[in-house]
């Protein structure tokens, strides 16, 4: 099995705390050794148009075939006033069955005091209904994000926490993605009785 992970930064914003996010995330996989290839989708350099758009293809085409040649995700979201950002949830209008479908994935909360935890009940109730996107059962919710995941800054108690539970859930991911491999090529994903769940 070949596994590539997709890195998404869900932040509208150029170099987000996000972005740092998933990019400290990428480099752990990577060191780690979790996975053959990662990609990184930064939603704030591409700007997708907003769904439904003519001119929507070009801009999505090379982010939809990041996406379906990913075996597993890693999606990270901002919370902006108790909620996900509106780039995240314009790019799960685009992002379907064939894209997502059945992959394992990581749901990364981002909070620049002590939230985060919002984005990520939002997107587990309703970002999966049509694309089929299958979220571990344990999350990652980065607090107070401008004193984690720093290189230039010591690491504090909290940063090493995070650090090591970090580490633990994408090992976590890792398996998950081994695990559904076999699955995805044995499900009917496409059947137009049932392709848009319920």
């Amino acid at each position: 099995m070949n596994s590539r992970i997709a890195l998404l930064s869900g932040s509208n914003r150029p170099q987000s705390q996000s972005l740092k996010v998933a990019r400290f995330l990428q480099e752990r996989l990577e060191r780690l050794k979790l996975c053959d290839a990662t990609d990184l989708i930064d939603l704030a350099s591409i700007r997708l148009p907003l769904w439904p758009e003519k001119d929507q293809d070009e801009v999505w085409r090379k982010q939809q075939q990041l996406l379906q040649n990913a075996t597993a995700l890693v999606v990270v979201s901002p919370e902006w006033n108790g909620m996900a950002c509106p780039a995240l949830k314009n790019f799960f209008l685009y992002a379907g069955l064939a894209e997502l479908g059945h992959k394992p994935a990581l749901l990364v909360g981002v909070s620049a005091g002590s939230g985060g935890a919002y984005p990520i009940a939002e997107l587990r109730a309703s970002s999966y209904k049509n694309s089929r996107i299958m979220y571990l059962p344990e999350h990652l919710i980065v607090r107070n994000v401008d004193h984690v995941f720093n290189k230039d800054m010591p690491a504090s108690d909290n940063d090493i926490r995070l650090r090591t539970r970090s580490d633990w859930v994408l090992r976590m991911l890792s398996s998950y993605d081994r695990a559904l491999n076999s699955i995805r090529s044995e499900i009917d994903m496409f059947n137009g009785d049932h392709s848009t769940g319920m």
